[in-house]
């Protein structure tokens, strides 16, 4: 038996370890685990150039837990360890990782410590967050003298013990001896969530526990070929069963992401994602299958979902592996933001297995698969379009919450989305950007030569303002989405002298300047004279009025509310804009038609009375056209028209 100190100047590493290590302590199931893999995985790859020999057996990884004893164990069959690398792996390189962990620690904050962790290859430490005793019982592949089984224990200080050990088998069992704090570990149910979390896609067989399947009996006289062509999908009904006890394996092995393309059918990819996803009911419109080996190696595979009214709940849902173990599902600031509303996984060993998304965003590897990934995102949205746009138009209003959101927020991406990017009409007409500036280039140039894009956020609200436009020969698109005032006004900064105004935002006239009004019927003393009339009902503070000389065809009053004032307010309660306009009451143009017949006969009512009740109605009305008549007003709008009608 040996025992020694392990060469560190530090006393207190094991409490820093404990406490700051990782921000989460049920990650050192995780690490354990991913080294048992790697054992594993080492041992295949000697046995695949001839450097081992003997067989390989059973390689599933055991995790056991003994809630008597207060201890949990992860064992392999993998390399296992000498003495001599117990010596080096466990108490120099890592304890002096520890070490270099501890220095650091002591001239930096917590928050910058969560950025540093992964320096430093303190996996198997991460044991002692959650163990006052710690053993790895192992014995190596290796043959011969100095490869007999050995035995480390550690309780948590710079002591440990190393001696001989009575393993038969090839590999290595790590023993937590749990602390009392850490109990939840001891759980079936917890061990299992933390597994099923972590470990579900590694390459090497993990077992946990046993669970109940039911078999069928197979009954006599029916032949071994009648048993074999009996229907899959019916073999259990009516027949006998019995319950038996198999060992629990916790992972795929062999995930969808990564197989040969090449060799999946699209019912392959719709059952994975529904394996990710069990409680989703929506099937996902398309896939792209990533598999890159230079200038890094990435694999997986990206959904598109359909795309909810709310953007948040469509986030981190997109997993991220390193070679097949989790870690973590929230990929904000670490792939470009309009990417996380994609579903799916991706995995790469260049991908630290850290924690810390701090650390994760500043890696260069890192910011490289980003580019990548919103490249062939890109490519895969040109080339459903190009290859069959009648389907892709199909699909648009599905996705184009996506396609906009990446144009806002990435440069790069508008580049390319350029191309496929829609625009709908009122009519469900769809345009590409090019196409659209083409159709409407000859009407709708106002006289300084600026491209006006009519557009309306409600086809039944805006109804009056939308035919009103429609009848003068002009276009009107349907901009009715969630992040479409924000859209609206990164289009403006990349189309050329165009701007974006809402049907109602003013009267047909002025939302597309070509000529001088036509004359006023009505004097300068006559609006004064109106607008005294006006300003006894209607709320001054609300409503600025305005005279025009319109069509004798237009509405007598009309509503409208400044584009820049609505827009800004949209902007802020989505978030992004100026924050303060949000607070701002809403104000609006009441405008009245100055060359409508009806204005000229108020004018001339005798009657006072009469003469109030038809500004209100007429105000109603106006209010009705935009959807802002509501409750007691609505109700006394109603007995008033049908007073009228009398």
């Amino acid at each position: 038996m040996q025992t020694g100190k392990i060469n560190v100047q530090t006393e207190n590493i094991f409490p820093i370890i404990k406490k700051f290590l990782y921000s989460e302590h049920e990650i050192f199931l995780r690490e354990l685990i991913s080294n048992a893999v790697d054992a594993t995985q080492k041992l295949k790859t000697l046995a695949s150039f001839g450097k081992f020999k003997g067989e390989l057996g059973d390689l599933t990884i055991q995790v056991k837990v003994n809630k008597k004893k207060k201890t949990l164990s992860v064992t392999d069959r993998g390399v296992g360890m000498t003495a001599d690398e117990v010596s080096k792996y466990i108490n120099q390189i890592a304890f002096s990782s520890a070490e270099e962990f501890v220095s650091q620690f002591k001239t930096k904050t917590e928050a910058e410590m969560n950025a540093i962790i992964g320096h430093f290859g303190l996996g198997f430490y991460s044991s002692f967050m959650v163990s006052d005793k710690v053993v790895i019982d192992t014995k190596s592949y290796q043959t011969g003298t100095g490869a007999e089984a050995v035995k480390w224990e550690c309780d948590g200080s710079p002591e440990y013990t190393l001696e001989e050990s009575k393993r038969k088998s090839r590999g290595t069992e790590v023993i937590l001896h749990l602390t009392d704090d850490s109990k939840e570990y001891l759980e079936e149910h917890r061990v299992l969530e933390i597994l099923n979390k972590y470990c579900r896609f590694l390459p090497v067989p993990i077992q946990f526990g046993t669970e109940k399947v039911y078999e069928p009996i197979k009954e006599e006289g029916k032949g071994k070929k009648e048993e074999e062509t009996k229907d899959e999908g019916t073999k259990d009904e009516g027949r006998k069963t019995k319950e038996i006890e198999k060992p629990r394996i916790i992972n795929d092995t062999n995930p969808l992401w990564k197989q040969k393309p090449a060799e999946l059918k699209d019912e392959d990819y719709k059952n994975f994602y529904r394996k990710l996803y069990p409680y989703s009911f929506d099937e996902p419109l398309f896939h792209i299958h990533l598999n890159v080996d230079y200038p890094f190696n990435l694999t997986g595979i990206l959904y598109f979902p359909k795309v909810k009214r709310s953007v948040e709940i469509q986030k981190d849902k997109i997993q991220l592996y390193c070679n097949q173990v989790f870690v973590t599902d929230s990929v904000e600031g670490i792939v470009p933001d309009f990417l996380t509303l994609l579903h799916g996984v991706m995995d790469s060993p260049d991908i630290p297995l850290n924690v810390s998304r701090s650390f994760l965003q500043s890696d260069p590897n890192v910011k490289k698969i980003s580019n990548h990934i919103m490249k062939k995102v890109a490519d895969k949205l040109e080339e459903l379009f190009k290859e069959n746009r009648e389907n892709f138009e199909k699909k648009w209003d599905d996705i184009k919450v996506f396609i906009e959101y990446g144009i806002i927020s990435e440069s790069t991406f508008y580049d390319r989305a350029k191309k496929f990017c829609l625009l709908k009409n009122t009519d469900g007409k769809y345009f590409t950007f090019e196409e659209y500036e083409k159709h409407i280039a000859t009407a709708q140039k106002d006289k300084e030569g600026t491209l006006i894009y009519l557009y309306a956020t409600n086809t039944e609200e805006q109804y009056s303002y939308i035919q009103a436009v429609k009848d003068r020969g002009y276009d009107v698109l349907l901009l009715d989405g969630i992040i479409d005032p924000h859209f609206i006004n990164a289009l403006e900064q990349k189309f050329d002298k165009s701007h974006f105004t809402r049907v109602d935002a003013d009267t047909v006239e002025k939302l597309i300047k070509k000529e001088d009004a036509q004359p006023s019927k009505l004097n300068e003393d006559q609006q004064k004279s109106l607008r005294e009339l006006m300003e006894k009902q209607i709320d001054s503070k609300k409503y600025t009025i305005s005279f025009e000389s319109q069509s004798e065809k237009e509405a007598p009053f009309m509503i409208t509310q400044p584009e820049f004032m609505r827009r800004m307010k949209d902007m802020s309660m989505l978030g992004g804009g100026m924050g303060y306009m949000g607070d701002l009451p809403d104000h609006f143009n009441l405008v009245v038609n100055s060359n409508n017949p009806v204005i000229g006969k108020l004018l001339l009512e005798p009657d006072g009375g009469k003469q109030a009740a038809t500004i209100k109605q007429l105000f109603d009305l106006a209010l009705l056209a935009q959807g802002m008549l509501k409750g007691k007003e609505l109700a006394e709008f109603i007995r008033r028209s049908t007073e009228l009608v009398k």
